[in-house]
């Protein structure tokens, strides 16, 4: 299976539960591994057939970013069903991870997977 990666794409934003969190941003640290059939674009060397991860991170920064969050949960789902219905991606894993979050782990996450191959 092809994938097209995107590493800790870097999203600041009003994320959390707790008051204080809802008065301020942080940063969310996103990974995602979206499965793409890359024989055309890489046989072809053209650039309408690849999937743009240029697009994929503008898109999803704005998606994160258009209301305040609550959940890490919620950012996953709404990243991977952005990525499925927006992007034609069939399969994704998401990864999203909140440094700081927890004085003693350098950052807390979750990770999931949606679609199939």
């Amino acid at each position: 299976m092809d994938r097209v990666l995107i590493r800790e794409l870097r999203i600041d934003t009003v994320i959390g539960i707790y008051d204080w969190e809802k008065q301020i941003h942080q940063s969310l640290l996103l990974d995602l591994d979206m499965a793409w059939d890359n024989r055309l674009p890489g046989s072809t060397d053209d650039y309408r057939h690849a999937l743009c991860y240029e697009t994929v991170s503008k898109r999803i920064v704005e998606l994160v970013t258009a209301q305040p969050i609550e959940l890490i949960e919620t950012v996953a789902e709404m990243t991977a069903n952005c990525l499925m219905t927006e992007f034609g991606v069939l399969w994704v894993k998401v990864r999203v991870m909140k440094p700081g979050a927890v004085p003693s782990a350098t950052a807390v996450g979750v990770e999931i997977e949606r679609g199939h191959c």
